[in-house]
C-alpha cells in the first residue's frame, strides 16, 4: 500500500475545520495515521519528533513558525509544548483560517500546566483505523448514517461476509496502519509488544516519572478487562497498585490515547441505574498485546469473546460518531440492578438514542434483542433504533425499531450485494 493514500472517515471534516479556523489540533495514538492525513493539507511541516528541528523550535518558537509556509504542520507538538504558546500568540496576531495543524499524541490539558489554545485551537480526534477506512471505503456514508436515518435498506454487507474465527483474526489485527499494511501477519504481535514498550517505557515519561513494570502490570490488567465493568478496587488490586496510582494511570493512559472510559447513560426515567464506566482499550489488537491474549483464548472463553467483539464494534464506531451531525456520544446502559443492559449507547442529543447489543451468535433471534425492547418501551419516541450486531450474514428486521445487523456491514459499500428480511424470530 506504499504510496497510496486511503481515505479517514474525518478527512473531509479536518478539511473543512481547517478551511474555518486558525487552527486545528489533531489528537490520537501514536502510529495511527494522523500526520499522514494532516500532511495532505500542509505547505510545510515542521517534525519535533526529530531533535534538531525541536532545538531549533526551543529556542524560539515564534521565530520558526514566522519562518514556514502555511498551511503549517507541527507534528508531535508535545516533544516542545512551549510551541502551543506560539501558535495562540501567532493567531490572536492574525486569526485568518487555514494557518496551524497541529498533531499529537499526548492530551494537551493533561501535557501542558495551562492550555494556551482554549477558543483559538479547535480540536479533532483521530483513532486507529476502522475495517472501512482499511478497505478504502471510508468515503461515504457509514453504517451509523443509515441507522440514524433509519434505512435499513442501504445497510450493506460484504460478499463472503466474516465468520467468528475471521472476525476474531480482524479484531487481533487492530487498526494501526504499520501492522495492517506493512508487515506480515507473522509480525503483527510483535509490533503491538514494542508499541507496549514503548508506551510504558518511554510515552508516559512525557508527562509524568512513572515506574515502567507497574504501570505495564495495570496495563494488562486493563487489557483483560477491555468492554468490562470492573469496580475500581478488583483492578488496582489484581494489579498490586493502591488506589491513588490507579488513578494515576487511568488518567495518564487515556492522555496517551490507548484506553477510554466509556460513561454510563443516565436517564431519570429508568431506576437503578449503575454509574460505573465500562473500560475500554481503544483497539483490540493492542489489547491483545498488553494483556497476553491470542486468538485461541478469545475463542475459548465466552466472556473474553464477547468483550473482544465489544471492543471490536466500539473501534469501527469511534471514527463514525464524528461525521454524523450533533456529534453523538457513546455510553453504555446498566439498569435494574444489573438485569437490564445495552453494551453500547449511542447519545444523538435531544434525549434520543440508538441502543447496542453485541452479539457472538450468527442466527440472532428476539431473546438477543430482549434488553432493547425493554429500553423502548421505557423510552418510546426517544429509542430511534435497537441493533443487535451479529457475525452471520444478513441483516433484517427483528422486532418493532429493532435490528439485526452484521458486524461486517460497518466496512460493506453500495458496491456490495445485500439481502433484507422482515419479520420476527
Amino acid at each position: 500500500m506504499e504510496g497510496i493514500y486511503l481515505p479517514r472517515a474525518s478527512d473531509a471534516i479536518l478539511a473543512d475545520r481547517l478551511a474555518n479556523f486558525p487552527a486545528l489540533l489533531v489528537n490520537g495514538p501514536r502510529a495511527s495515521g494522523k500526520t499522514t492525513s494532516a500532511m495532505r493539507l500542509a505547505a510545510s511541516v515542521l517534525r519535533l519528533d526529530t531533535p534538531a528541528v525541536a532545538q531549533v523550535v526551543q529556542a524560539d518558537p515564534d521565530a520558526a513558525l514566522r519562518r514556514m509556509d502555511e498551511p503549517l504542520l507541527i507534528d508531535e507538538w508535545q516533544e516542545v509544548p512551549a510551541v502551543l504558546g506560539a501558535v495562540k500568540r501567532a493567531v490572536d496576531a492574525d486569526p485568518r483560517p487555514g494557518r496551524f495543524l497541529l498533531t499529537g499524541s499526548v492530551d494537551a490539558d493533561l501535557a501542558a500546566t495551562t492550555w494556551p489554545g482554549t477558543g483559538r485551537v479547535m480540536r479533532l480526534a483521530m483513532y486507529p483505523m476502522a475495517r472501512r477506512e482499511i478497505d478504502g471505503t471510508a468515503d461515504g456514508a457509514g453504517l451509523l448514517a443509515a441507522v440514524v436515518a433509519g434505512s435499513l435498506d442501504e445497510v450493506r454487507v460484504p460478499a463472503g461476509a466474516a465468520d467468528l474465527d475471521e472476525y476474531v483474526d480482524l479484531a487481533l489485527q487492530g487498526g494501526f496502519p504499520e501492522p495492517v499494511f506493512r508487515l506480515p501477519e507473522r509480525l503483527h504481535r510483535e509490533w503491538y509488544d514494542g508499541y507496549v514498550d514503548q508506551l510504558v517505557t518511554r510515552d508516559a515519561k512525557q508527562i509524568a516519572d512513572r515506574r515502567p513494570a507497574l504501570l505495564r502490570q495495570y496495563l494488562e490488567v486493563l487489557a483483560l478487562s477491555t468492554a468490562g465493568l470492573p469496580a475500581d478496587t478488583t483492578l488496582f488490586e489484581a494489579a498490586g497498585i493502591n488506589k491513588e496510582t490507579a488513578r494515576a494511570y487511568d488518567d495518564l493512559l487515556q492522555s496517551l490515547f490507548v484506553y477510554e472510559p466509556v460513561r454510563p447513560w443516565l436517564s431519570n426515567r429508568l431506576s437503578r441505574l449503575l454509574k460505573r464506566p465500562k473500560r475500554y482499550l481503544l483497539d483490540a489488537g493492542l489489547a491483545a498485546a498488553a494483556g497476553r491474549f491470542d486468538a485461541s483464548a478469545v475463542l475459548s472463553d465466552a466472556d473474553l469473546l464477547g468483550r473482544t467483539l465489544d471492543t471490536f464494534v466500539a473501534a469501527q464506531l469511534r471514527p463514525e460518531l464524528v461525521t454524523v451531525a450533533g456529534k453523538p456520544r457513546l455510553h453504555h446502559l446498566r439498569a435494574e440492578g444489573g438485569r437490564r443492559e445495552a453494551d453500547l449507547v449511542v447519545d444523538l442529543g435531544n434525549g434520543r438514542i440508538i441502543g447496542i447489543e453485541v452479539k457472538a451468535t450468527s442466527a440472532p433471534t428476539s431473546r438477543d434483542a430482549r434488553h432493547l425492547a425493554w429500553l423502548r418501551e421505557q423510552l418510546g419516541e426517544s429509542f430511534v433504533r435497537g441493533v443487535v450486531l451479529h457475525t452471520g450474514p444478513l441483516p433484517f428486521e427483528l422486532d418493532e425499531r429493532i435490528w439485526a445487523i452484521p458486524i461486517c456491514a460497518f466496512w460493506g459499500t453500495p458496491a456490495d450485494g445485500f439481502r433484507v428480511t422482515t419479520g420476527l424470530r
